[in-house]
């Protein structure tokens, strides 16, 4: 009986993930940006920040056509990776799905 509780939460937590994955997940661009600019070197903050956004964008943009020809488990893998550790990039998002 003590091993159903530890695979039945496992379970839940992919069926979550999963759920969570069928469509691209909203991100605070801004936020990431502000983040990547403060660490990029040889621009200014205004630079920075304008191309991250720009980036952004149209990572975000790409992501929304194609998401649903990207495998279900491999959006929850990445959504995941993606979301761990700093600001989640829709940049970072699509590199990971490319591979």
């Amino acid at each position: 009986m003590s091993i159903r509780f530890p695979v039945i939460l496992l379970g839940s937590l992919l069926v979550t993930t999963v759920a969570m994955a069928d469509s691209v997940p909203k991100y605070d661009m801004a936020q990431t940006c502000k983040l990547i600019a403060t660490a990029a070197a040889g621009l200014t903050l205004d630079q920075s920040m304008k191309n991250c956004i720009r980036d952004e964008k149209q990572a975000s943009a790409q992501l929304q056509k194609k998401w649903s020809t990207y495998p279900a488990a491999n959006r929850a893998s990445c959504v995941g990776q993606n979301t761990i550790g700093g600001a989640p990039s829709y940049a970072a998002l699509q590199a990971c799905l490319q591979f």
